[in-house]
């Protein structure tokens, strides 16, 4: 059974690999349609996100996210003055963006890549063997997103196990804290009985003492 799914699993991360093939497509940046390597992967963003920032810190870049509520640019990230040796060897801006592929698609992606040099989007200034040697770089880029999807599912499951452990403390500590009240009250129903059984008797007594007086009562 669980060679079965191995090889399941592996036939599909092959599949994966035979679909990532990249295009030229357009993507508006700073508001303007620009030319983009696209290409899509059978994995999740934050994973595809994850790899391509492992990649560029290797190469010594740090990349510069678009943030804000009301930027138009929101969801790129620009790593400046990289040189990627197995696509091209001339120091180039890298404008990355990921997106979900559609609502019902959140496990597989869609990756823009603007190549920009002094503002001027280079894509249409590649020579032929510039420009495969690129698509060849997106299309294995597969087994370096499989290695962050599987740190990132490795992390969601140390939460997972966490967050478990910490449910299970605290019920323990509940336990802890349940057994020593029924201990205490416990112990408050034996002195409450206790209490009771000297008052049944002091009740007799004084019964006896009332009866008494009454019977020295004069005619």
């Amino acid at each position: 059974m669980k060679r079965a799914i191995f090889t399941f699993l592996a036939f599909f991360i092959f599949l994966g690999y035979l679909s990532a093939q990249a295009y030229e497509g357009t993507i508006e940046f700073k508001k303007k349609k620009n030319s983009a390597f696209v290409i899509e992967y059978a994995f999740p963003p934050e994973a595809v996100e994850n790899a391509i920032e492992q990649q560029m810190q290797k190469l010594g870049s740090k990349g510069k996210e678009e943030r804000g509520l009301f930027n138009g640019d929101k969801g790129f990230t620009t790593y400046n003055n990289v040189v990627l040796e197995e696509a091209n060897t001339t120091p180039m801006d890298y404008i990355i963006k990921v997106d979900r592929k559609s609502k019902r698609e959140d496990e597989k992606s869609v990756l823009y890549l603007i190549l920009m040099k002094d503002g001027v989007n280079q894509l249409g200034t590649l020579d032929a063997d510039a420009e495969s040697r690129m698509k060849s770089f997106l299309n294995n880029f597969n087994a370096a997103i499989e290695i962050a999807y599987l740190e990132l599912k490795i992390k969601n499951q140390e939460e997972v196990v966490a967050k478990a452990e910490k449910k299970c403390k605290r019920l323990m500590d509940d336990q802890v804290e349940m057994e020593a009240k029924i201990k205490k009250l416990k112990e408050s129903l034996e002195e409450n009985a206790k209490t009771q059984e000297i008052t049944a008797k002091n009740i007799e007594d004084e019964k006896i003492a009332l009866e008494a007086l009454k019977a020295s009562r004069k005619p």
